[in-house]
C-alpha cells in the first residue's frame, strides 16, 4: 500500500470514529475543537487550520454563538480582525467529547502516540 493510500485510509478511518463520537455533528466538534487550541487567533487563521470555506465558518459559528458555545470579539490591534472563545458551556461540551474519545483508547501506548506525533509533526510541516 502507497503512502498516499495509507493518508486516505486513517483520514477516512479517523473520521469516521471522530463522527461517532460527535454524534454525526463532526464540524461543529471541529470548530469547537479548533477555537479552543487557537484562542484569540484570528477567524480567517482559525479556517485555515480547518480547511473549510468562510462561509460554512460563518454558519457554524453564528450557531455556536446563539447557542451560547463561542464568543467572538474584536481584535484589539487590529479592528477588523475577529477573535473565537469558547464560553464555559463550550468547554464542557468538547470535554464531554474529548472524554468519551479517551475513554475509546484507554491504554497508553506508546508506539501509537510515537506515531501519531510522527504523522503530526510531518504535516504542520507540510501544511
Amino acid at each position: 500500500m502507497k503512502n498516499v493510500d495509507k493518508i486516505l485510509e486513517i483520514e477516512a478511518l479517523t473520521e469516521n470514529l471522530t463522527k461517532h463520537f460527535a454524534n454525526n455533528n463532526l464540524l461543529k466538534v471541529k470548530v469547537l475543537y479548533f477555537i479552543s487550541q487557537y484562542e484569540n487567533l484570528s477567524v480567517s487563521m482559525i479556517i485555515d487550520k480547518l480547511g473549510i470555506k468562510k462561509s460554512n465558518f460563518a454558519l457554524m459559528t453564528k450557531e455556536l454563538e446563539r447557542t451560547g458555545l463561542v464568543v467572538s470579539k474584536q481584535g484589539e490591534i487590529d479592528k477588523r480582525c475577529r477573535l473565537m472563545a469558547l464560553t464555559e458551556s463550550g468547554k464542557a461540551q468538547l470535554g464531554a467529547f474529548m472524554e468519551s474519545l479517551n475513554a475509546f483508547f484507554p491504554e497508553n501506548n506508546t508506539q501509537v502516540e510515537n506515531a501519531l506525533e510522527t504523522l503530526s509533526t510531518f504535516l504542520n510541516k507540510k501544511l
